[in-house]
């Protein structure tokens, strides 16, 4: 039985769009942090703020990446199964 590849691969276009605007972010706010007129303490809480936000948000896209991995692997193996049976059953 042919299976068709069902993998979704990003364009060289769009790869270069996220960096940028991933980029283009932080470069904005960390210089909007750097330009506060306010103490240098307040400054670096704000830096802190902007480290943690960041790493938070890798770590939430990695997972969100691993949940749907694991899913299309299960509907995979569900998949098999039926085939399976399937082919048994004629």
């Amino acid at each position: 039985m042919s299976r068709n590849n069902l993998t979704q691969d990003h364009s060289a276009a769009w790869v270069i769009q996220t960096w940028a605007s991933f980029i283009l972010a932080i470069s904005t706010t960390t210089i909007g942090i750097l330009y506060l007129p306010v103490d240098g303490w307040i400054k670096a809480f704000m830096g802190m703020g902007l480290t943690f936000t960041v790493g938070s948000t890798i770590s939430l896209t990695k997972t969100q990446r691993d949940l749907h991995e694991r899913n299309k692997l299960v509907s995979r193996v569900d998949e098999a199964k039926v085939e399976k049976l399937l082919s048994e059953h004629n």
